[in-house]
């Protein structure tokens, strides 16, 4: 006897709820970086900051990254189709690889103009003192923007969102970009011509710190995309759930990889051949149960075999016991 239990038309965790927070989280970020954006480089033009105007400019790629987060949240709020059987959750994956993307073009671009004003200021050349409204201004970006991460990763941690967990830290990146911009803007203003190239040094370092960012956005983003196992500690954990089933006498062929905010576990188990489908049926609603108690959302595949005795690639009730 062999039966494959069936999945719901829904994924777990799917909520409307859910989606609209992102949606709602986003639409916010995306008035905000208008808004700084426009702040920044009329501050740059009329505050004499190239610096300022070079950030105002900057910003402007926050809203192409605001569009593409907003696109993707509802592109994955829309569950399970004819089409995409395990739900959407992978496009909320890949906005958190294209972030970190678009995190490590910013961050390449401000080293090489970084570097390029160093040199610059080596060989003589004078930065011109900028006025205070761009200074007002970059503070006033710096607070808007490190309010944006904290509202924006309390919302992922919420919705479980790996969308907005990497939109939080794009915003985090920009806080720490316009921080670099506001010490050169007050070494500038403050300590003098020969104080300038802290500018350009600020804006260096922080390109590091967005780079490292962007590694840490990314590389989640690319084991998930090329359906990399869950870490081992959660492979064990599952096993240890699964052997604890009353009527599970082994199980084998256990896969594992997460979709989005979804935990997808695909398994064999074995039980006793007298069983009928009904007794088989719930035996692998108990693990389903369990496993989503145990873990949140997950998503389970689970055929259901006759136990004929041991095997060597099998995992048995009797080692957890």
């Amino acid at each position: 006897m062999e039966t494959t239990k069936r999945q719901h038309n829904k994924a777990p965790g799917d909520s409307p709820q859910r989606n609209h927070r992102e949606k709602r989280c986003t639409l916010v970020g995306m008035s905000c970086d208008v808004c700084l954006s426009a702040l920044k480089i009329g501050a740059g033009l009329l505050g004499h900051s190239s610096a300022m105007l070079a950030d105002g400019i900057h910003s402007i790629s926050d809203f192409v990254t605001d569009t593409l987060v907003y696109a993707f949240v509802r592109l994955s709020g829309r569950g399970i189709d004819e089409q995409y059987r395990y739900g959407r959750g992978k496009f909320e994956t890949l906005a958190a690889f294209l972030i970190s993307i678009i995190l490590v073009v910013v961050a390449l671009g401000l080293l090489v103009e970084g570097a390029g004003d160093v040199w610059a200021a080596m060989q003589g050349q004078v930065l011109e003192r900028p006025d205070t409204i761009a200074l007002a201004v970059g503070l006033i970006a710096i607070v808007v923007k490190e309010g944006l991460y904290r509202f924006t990763r309390h919302e992922s941690h919420a919705t479980s969102s790996t969308a907005l967990g990497a939109y939080a830290w794009h915003h985090r990146a920009d806080a720490l970009s316009t921080a670099a911009t506001l010490l050169g803007v007050a070494g500038a203003m403050f300590l003098g011509e020969r104080w300038r190239v802290l500018d350009p040094l600020a804006a260096i370092a922080v390109s590091v710190l967005i780079l490292v960012l962007a590694y840490r956005l990314g590389r989640p983003a690319v084991e998930e995309l090329l359906e990399v196992s869950l870490p081992h500690e959660e492979v064990e954990r599952i096993g240890d759930i699964v052997s604890g089933v009353e009527g599970v006498k082994a199980f084998h062929n256990l896969r594992t990889r997460r979709n989005g905010q979804l935990r997808v576990v695909d398994m064999h188990i074995k039980v006793d051949g007298t069983l009928n489908v009904v007794q088989s049926h719930n035996i692998t609603r108990q693990i389903e149960s369990r496993l989503r108690e145990a873990l949140g959302n997950v998503m389970t595949n689970i055929h259901v075999e006759p136990y004929c005795g041991n095997n060597q690639c099998e995992r048995h009730q009797h080692e957890t016991d």
